[in-house]
C-alpha cells in the first residue's frame, strides 16, 4: 500500500502484506486529499490459476464500507506472479478501518479451488 497525492499516488510506502503490522494512512483532508495506490499480487501456481471474488478496502471513499474491488485475474502455469492495483481517495475519518479479502484460487485445468479469506487492519490518522 502506497499513498501520495493525485500526481503520485505512489509517493510514500505506507505497508505490505509480509510485515504483519498496521497499516497507518494519513486521513484526506478538504484542502488536501490522499491517494492511495493499493497493489494486489497473485502468484502462479503449477496450472493455470484464476482468482476471483471480493477485496473491501474500507480506508478509501466510496458508497457505505469504502470501495470494493473485485478482481478476475488469470495466472498462467509458467508465470510467478500477475498484479493488479486500485487507486483511490483516502477517508477524511480518522480511525480504524479494514482491508478484507474473500477469494477464490481456481485451477482452469483441474477445477479445484481453494479460499482466501483474510483481513488487514488499516490506521487512518
Amino acid at each position: 500500500m502506497m499513498s501520495g497525492d493525485r500526481d503520485n499516488p505512489d509517493r510514500d510506502w505506507v505497508c505490505q502484506s509480509d510485515i504483519r503490522s498496521d497499516c497507518v494512512i494519513p486521513a484526506s483532508r478538504p484542502e488536501a486529499p490522499v491517494f492511495s495506490d493499493t497493489h494486489f499480487y497473485f502468484h502462479g501456481a503449477k496450472r493455470e490459476t484464476g482468482y476471483t471474488g471480493s477485496i473491501q478496502l474500507g480506508f478509501l471513499q466510496g458508497s457505505s464500507g469504502g470501495h470494493e474491488f473485485r478482481p478476475n485475474v488469470t495466472v498462467g502455469k509458467d508465470e510467478s506472479i500477475t498484479n493488479a492495483n486500485v487507486v483511490g481517495i483516502v477517508s477524511s475519518t480518522p480511525g480504524t478501518s479494514a482491508m478484507t479479502f474473500d477469494l477464490v484460487a481456481a485451477s482452469t485445468e483441474t477445477g479445484e479451488t481453494r479460499q482466501l479469506r483474510g483481513q488487514v487492519r488499516v490506521v487512518i490518522k
